[in-house]
Parts: C-alpha cells; sequence; structure tokens
C-alpha cells in the first residue's frame, strides 16, 4: 500500500496552494522499527523490507506559477525594517528572508545573531530526524520473554505517542499504535505458547540520564507542557488523554495499565511491577509500531508536540551512535546539520524549545527551510508540509486575524516559538507573484503584553506575501 503523498503546501486565501509533487513515492510498507535490543548502547533494527519501488522524478516546488518574479528589495527592505522596530518586540529582534528557489539572502536584521528559538527549534529537530531515521522509520513497542522462567517484558522503544486504554480511537490524523492491541497480540502469542499466568517486567533502558532537560523552568512538568522523558510511555505521559496533568512516573504506569490489559484477555499477572533489562536476541512474541517518521514530524510541528520533539531527538543521538539522552543531543543534531551543510549558527540542549539554554540565528532557521523545501529533498519535505497553515491549522489557527495580518491568512506555514519574553516565528510564505520565500523572525527580549508580539510577526510575515 502506498503511502499518501503529504507533501501539501501554502493554501490559497481559502484552501492550500498545493506544491507540485516534489516528493518521490514513499511505500508504507519499507518501515524500519527502532528498539532497545542492546544493553550497553541501543541501536535501531532495520525490519525486511519488501522489493525497492521506483521513485518518481521530483517536479518543481510550486504548481504554476512558483517561479514568479522576486519581491524589489529596496521597498520590501524598508516595510520589513519598519515593521521589526515594532515596541511589542522589544530590543532585541533578528530576522532572515531567503528566496527558497535560488538559497539568495534578500533580507537580514542582525541574521547572524544567536537567539533563544524557543519551539522553533523543532524545524532544526524535525530536519534532522528526516534525514538521520528516513521518513519511514517506525517507532516499535515490543513484549519479549524475560530471563526468569514465566516472565515477560514490555519494552518502551520510545514512542510517546502510544495510546493507552482510555484513547479514543477516532483521534486524528497520525494513527497511533495502541497499547490495548499490544496486549491482544501478546495474549493471543501467551495462550498459543499454553501460558496463562505470567511476571510481568518493563524495559525503559532506551533513553538514559536526567528526565527532564537542561535550562527546563521546575514548573514545565507540574503544568503539563512536557512530560519527564522515557522510552516507555503511553498518551505521551499524561494523567488521561485529553488532560495536560502528567504522572510522576510514565513508564511505570504503562506498564500497570498494559498488566491491566492482559487481564482483561484472560492472562494472569503476578503482582509486583519491576523494571528489568530485555535479553539480547530474544524473539519477541508481540510488538505494535508507531506512525512512519515523516507523519510523526508532522504531528510535531502542527502540535508544537513537546513529547514527541524530545523522543525524536533520543532516537537521532541513539541512531548517530551515541546514547538517548540529553547530553547526547547537541552533538547528533550538530552532526546530521553538518552533513546536510547547515549547522553553522544552530546549538541546541533539548528537542522542543523549551531550554532557554538554545541559541539558532535567523539566518541558519531560515536556510534549514530553505533545504528542507528544495525539490532535491524530498525526504525533508514534511519539515514545510507539517508547519502549521496561517489562520487554519494547529498553534496558527487562530493567528493572523488581524487587519494587518490577514494578507498572511493560508499563504503561509510557519512554526512559532513562545516562552517568557521569547517569541519566533519560521516559515514559509508565497508572494502575491508566486515567488516561494524561508524567513525567520525571532524576538528574545519581548516586554509584557498578551498576543502583541505575536501579532507583529503575524504582520511580518504578511508583508512578505503582499510583496513590494
Amino acid at each position: 500500500m502506498f503511502r499518501r503523498e503529504r507533501w501539501m503546501a501554502i493554501v490559497t486565501l481559502v484552501l492550500l496552494q498545493a506544491f507540485a509533487a516534489a516528493a518521490g513515492t514513499y511505500v508504507m510498507a519499507n518501515d524500519v522499527s527502532l528498539n532497545a535490543l542492546t544493553e550497553e548502547s541501543p541501536r535501531p533494527i532495520v525490519s525486511e523490507k519488501p522489493p525497492p519501488v521506483p521513485v518518481r522524478t521530483a517536479g518543481p516546488v510550486l504548481a504554476a506559477g512558483g517561479n514568479g518574479p522576486l519581491p524589489t528589495k529596496g521597498t520590501l527592505a524598508g516595510r520589513l525594517a519598519k515593521a521589526l522596530g515594532d515596541p511589542a518586540l522589544g530590543p532585541q529582534v533578528g530576522a532572515s528572508l531567503i528566496d527558497a528557489r535560488t538559497g539568495v539572502a534578500l533580507y537580514g536584521e542582525s541574521p547572524d545573531v544567536g537567539l533563544t528559538p524557543a519551539s522553533t527549534t523543532k524545524v532544526v529537530t524535525g530536519i534532522a530526524a528526516l534525514a538521520s531515521l528516513g521518513p519511514d522509520t517506525r517507532l516499535a513497542t515490543r513484549v519479549v520473554p524475560g530471563s526468569l522462567a514465566g516472565s515477560i517484558v514490555l519494552v518502551g522503544g520510545g514512542d510517546p505517542t502510544l495510546a493507552g486504554p482510555k484513547a479514543d480511537r477516532g483521534r486524528p490524523y497520525p494513527q497511533e499504535a495502541s497499547l490495548t492491541t499490544l496486549a491482544a497480540r501478546t495474549a493471543t502469542a501467551l495462550k498459543k505458547a499454553g501460558k496463562r499466568k505470567v511476571t510481568l517486567f518493563y524495559d525503559d533502558h532506551l533513553f538514559t540520564g536526567p528526565r527532564t532537560g537542561p535550562g527546563w523552568k521546575p514548573g514545565y512538568v507540574p503544568e503539563g507542557s512536557v512530560a519527564p522523558v522515557h522510552a516507555l510511555a503511553m498518551d505521551e505521559g499524561r494523567v488521561a488523554p485529553d488532560l495536560g496533568a502528567r504522572v510522576a512516573d510514565p513508564a511505570r504506569s504503562a506498564a500497570d495499565a498494559f498488566a491491566g490489559l492482559l487481564r482483561r484477555q484472560g492472562v494472569t499477572v503476578v503482582k509486583g511491577l519491576r523494571p528489568a533489562k530485555a535479553g539480547l536476541g530474544v524473539q519477541e512474541l508481540a510488538r505494535v509500531e508507531s506512525a512512519p517518521v515523516y507523519a510523526l514530524v508532522e504531528r510535531m510541528l502542527t502540535l508544537s508536540d513537546n513529547d514527541l520533539a524530545e523522543a525524536l531527538a533520543r532516537h537521532i543521538a541513539i541512531k548517530e551512535g551515541r546514547p538517548g539522552t540529553f547530553a547526547s543531543v547537541a552533538p547528533a543534531v550538530t552532526g546530521v546539520l553538518k552533513r546536510l551543510g547547515v549547522h553553522q549558527g544552530v546549538h541546541v540542549v533539548d528537542g522542543s524549545g523549551l531550554s532557554i539554554r538554545n541559541r539558532i540565528t535567523p539566518a541558519a532557521l531560515a536556510r534549514l527551510l530553505s533545504l528542507a523545501a528544495a525539490p532535491s529533498n524530498p525526504h525533508l519535505h514534511s519539515a514545510v508540509s507539517g508547519m502549521p497553515v496561517a489562520g487554519f491549522t494547529g498553534t496558527l489557527r487562530n493567528r493572523f486575524e488581524t487587519k494587518d495580518g490577514r494578507p498572511g491568512a493560508g499563504m503561509v506555514r510557519a512554526k512559532t516559538g513562545t516562552l517568557n519574553g521569547v517569541n519566533t516565528l519560521a516559515g514559509v510564505a508565497t508572494t502575491a507573484e508566486g515567488r516561494l520565500l524561508t524567513f525567520a523572525f525571532m524576538a528574545d527580549k519581548v516586554p509584557m503584553g498578551w498576543g502583541k508580539a505575536e501579532a507583529a510577526l503575524d504582520r511580518l510575515a504578511a508583508i512578505l506575501v503582499e510583496g513590494a
């Protein structure tokens, strides 16, 4: 079954102005699963692949009109400079504007100064994940026999989207792996082997080290912005699927729920759940797999999903031969970006952008997005198609509503970033003449004033749409 193409593009004033199909066709069955199989240094395991399917030659980034004329530099620069002076953005701002087709810089205001990016860090995480893991990689949660007689081990595969028993199965794209399904498959395998009573252990060792990030505020977990980072979690560590509150130990919570699901399937679970490492080379009893990475990246960007961003950052680290820790994120991501030639100006210590220690330059963000939009990089296109559409989806659903911002509605895809005193916006915009531009607008000394800085950033993006 072929994967439906996710290379959506900038919308028209009513819907989306579609990108041409620049991505080649990907095959849904061509999956890679990341699992914890080694004790010291976990590595990804490649699933058996079907015969290769020919990839269609990439087309232009935009449909008709995509190579329209460039905006007049002088006039555009003047309008942007004036808008960047909005007091709502504060005294420290940066901007970068790049022509996506040629990579030529069209405008910059302190473009090479590293600023706090907030959640625009997820642009870096998404592109690095697509480049390192591959767009069709899936994250597997497994059950294997334990080392003790009559025991089994629930092995976390670093999939925070794993749906618990209370999750609404009608939730929107992308489809999540289900703990309920895993329990049913496990029970079937156990009964087939004549076993109806087991001792359950759980393996959470794929991710190690501190569970909260450097530069994170102590209130992030209690307020529900993110869960402690674990390789085994259901519903992103939430107390309930639709609540922001998080459990203290996501791994133990998922294991408890799994035990209850096994009992419903007629398997007796001996009390006393404990953590344990799964054995090496053990044949699994059952597994479930996440949506492919391209869909996870889209979800992460559209919803600004902190838990998913942190999981993807650790998978990058593991794929790059490092431990799944916060300390590994910076060298692993930097290594991937170096291979892509876009590492200059990027320093990150987490995947989500919650850390106040991250620094990214506006030019670096704009370059990354230009790279992701290029016809020659179809494997990176989900980093653009996943960004919210101005005025329509995700974190931009209720943005671009002011008179000055309205021209950008439907014509801009961008990732937002918000922390105390920080507001950023980075994405792509289509000019009235049909030219695709990539941009980053950043401010990290923003004065108090709810919504004012966001409106100022919306106006900057709208100016790109209006052109000279």
